[in-house]
């Protein structure tokens, strides 16, 4: 017995179906021989990594039940396991005539018309029944029973001498413990079906709790910018999408952009190596996330960050731009860490975050005029 899991892309046609409603019981062939039985189950709402999971399921090689059920005297009496349209579910030959082949494909030619069409109606209908034929050898007897919730007939073949020398004896209470013992085999096998899912399904949360920690921390490292700690320019990607939909909603009453350019990084790199570069870095950054402790602080390129306002940080930006202006022109003067920055709030006009970037992006530049004035570097 082996246990699966699916995400819908399977040999497995009810898992093609837009939903799944209760147990679900089928057949599939392996490689296109060996004849399993499918309990499948719905697992609404699971997944693992992302991935949702339709189904969880064991396969069960109708073979192997058959060998545990069939009966056999002397060779002369055969079972199967037939669908509704009389295909061979078991892969056992019965007989001489019907062999492995299609119940009704085998009979067409052998018996009366009228009994053909009545047993197929049985077979359609889950009905039991018996039909009798000549087999060249023998006159044989196929009895059959419906096995309920499966649309399946289980069927015996058994030679007019047995008939006669058993059969007769059988008793109704022998045929109806047979059949309790059939149908107490396929509760067991549904049972064990269960107790398998539930294991699997307590083993699946727990790997999936421990797949989603995982998920956040790579995803906390692909957001994350290695050099400062604040995050980088994916991270910025990401909630640009997010606000672009805010805004097409109409969801955000205040949003402010403020941008950021490190002012002599080129001439640090030049002069004193590229250590010292990422040193000045790491300063003009510490600084930007001091002043503007509400906002998120993105890197999003060598020397350039981009600060989103929104909330408590919104309602303070113009008091922290003010402050960290002031900062930067004390430090041209002590050769300290000098950026330029520019900043914009979103208008009635603007439908993208990236309308509000522009217009800070621009006055960043005009104020990078004004620092070289005052005997900044620009490089």
């Amino acid at each position: 017995m082996r246990l699966f899991s699916s995400t819908g892309r399977s040999r497995h046609s009810f898992l093609s179906d837009e939903n799944l409603n209760g147990r679900i019981i089928s057949t599939v062939s392996i490689y296109g021989s060996s004849k399993q039985l499918c309990l499948a189950i719905p697992t609404p709402g699971l997944t693992i990594m992302g991935k949702p999971f339709k189904a969880c399921f064991v396969q069960l090689d109708i073979k192997d039940i058959v060998d545990l059920l069939a009966f056999d005297d002397e060779g002369r009496t055969s079972f199967a396991l037939y669908a509704q349209n009389g295909a061979n579910l078991s892969g056992t030959e019965l007989g001489p005539v019907i062999l492995h082949h299609n119940f009704f494909e085998a009979l067409k030619d052998i018996v009366p018309v009228n009994v053909w069409k009545d047993n197929r109606e049985n077979f359609e209908n889950a009905e039991e029944g018996s039909i009798t034929f000549d087999s060249g050898e023998a006159e044989e007897t196929l009895c059959y029973v419906p096995i309920q919730d499966t649309g399946w007939e289980m069927a015996v073949l058994i030679r007019e001498s047995v008939i006669q020398d058993q059969i007769r004896d059988i008793s109704e209470k022998n045929l109806d413990t047979n059949r309790s013992q059939i149908a107490f085999t396929f509760i067991a096998a549904l049972g064990l079906a269960g107790i398998l899912l539930h294991q699997f399904r307590k083993l699946s949360m727990v790997r999936l709790e421990e797949e989603k920690e995982t998920s956040r921390t790579f995803q906390t490292m692909a957001n994350t910018d290695s050099l400062t700690g604040v995050r980088n320019k994916l991270a910025y990607t990401e909630n640009e999408a997010a606000i672009n939909s805010q805004i097409e909603a109409g969801e955000l009453p205040n949003l402010g952009v403020v941008v950021g350019d490190l002012n002599g990084l080129k001439h640090v790199n030049d002069t004193q190596g590229h250590a010292a570069g990422d040193t000045l870095i790491k300063d003009a950054c510490a600084m930007i996330c001091d002043y503007f402790k509400q906002g998120a602080v993105f890197r999003i390129g060598g020397d350039e960050f981009a600060v989103i306002l929104q909330g408590k940080g919104f309602d303070t930006m113009q008091e922290a731009i003010d402050d960290l202006n002031r900062k930067v022109e004390e430090n041209i003067k002590e050769n300290g860490v000098v950026v330029s920055i520019g900043y914009s709030v979103l208008g009635d006009e603007d439908t993208k975050l990236r309308d509000v970037f522009e217009r800070a992006d621009q006055m960043m530049y005009e104020r990078k005029k004004e620092l070289k004035a005052m005997g900044a570097q620009t490089r």
